[in-house]
């Protein structure tokens, strides 16, 4: 058996990867650039985003644009991931958020349906430092 074609099949010591949302999707649905961005100059957006943590995951799902219901999918990238330089250049080095982006699809392999949301109040202040650097014209890395 080819070794590279075996890496490929899902297992169960697989990496997760968690996407946080508002968009209501089905298992085997794609999760695809081009769609307006939650952040920066919320144009379309040329990156798609994943983490390894259920933490970064939520924080996707609560500052997540729209009026949908929240949502936290596990997906499985289908091609190159790299490191989210919003993160891990300005805020965390090294990456212990373990957030990523990539440009090319990750396909829906199933959801989270229970997790625990952070305070209200914390969501808040989150969503208002958000809309400060908006305001002071500081735009995302992955607008570029």
């Amino acid at each position: 058996m080819n070794h590279q074609e075996n890496t490929k099949a899902a297992s169960p010591f697989a990496q997760t990867y968690f996407h946080g949302t508002k968009a209501d999707l089905n298992i085997g649905d794609l999760i695809v650039p081009g769609y307006s961005s939650n952040y920066g100059k919320n144009k379309n957006a040329k990156y798609i985003f994943l983490t390894a943590t259920l933490d970064a995951a939520i924080w996707g799902a609560e500052l997540s644009l729209g009026e949908g219901k929240e949502r936290i999918y596990l997906v499985e990238p289908t091609g190159n991931i790299e490191d989210d330089p919003d993160l891990t250049d300005k805020k965390f080095p090294g990456n212990p958020t373990q957030s990523y982006r990539s440009t090319e699809p990750f396909k829906v392999v199933g959801e989270v349906t229970s997790w625990q949301s952070h305070p209200e109040a914390q969501v808040n202040a989150m969503k208002e430092a958000l809309q400060k650097l908006k305001d002071q014209g500081i735009d995302s890395l992955n607008d570029e």
